[in-house]
């Protein structure tokens, strides 16, 4: 799978996909539309991670199981559109 449930008191708090540009997972929470699914998934609106840090900064979209790096990302994939791995 791509994504996982993260559960806070027994519901659903958001879900994690694993980032290989960061090779850490970013949390997607309530602020996200999420498209429900597990394989393929689809977050409306852009993960940006450590805005104030140019020099770890990751910027990116989900859309059907595809991660699109954008250009303001510090690592190598920035500017690629890649699969997400399992989690």
């Amino acid at each position: 799978m791509k994504a996982m449930e993260v559960i806070r008191d027994g519901v659903v708090f958001g879900h994690m996909i694993f980032c290989p540009g960061c090779r850490c997972g970013h949390l997607f929470d309530h602020r996200w539309h999420f498209n429900g699914n597990l394989e393929k998934p689809t977050f409306q609106g852009s993960m940006l991670v450590n805005q104030d840090d140019p020099q770890t900064r990751c910027h990116s979209h989900v859309t059907d199981g595809m991660i699109q790096f954008l250009g303001d990302c510090f690592h190598e994939l920035k500017g690629q559109t890649v699969p997400l791995e399992d989690i």
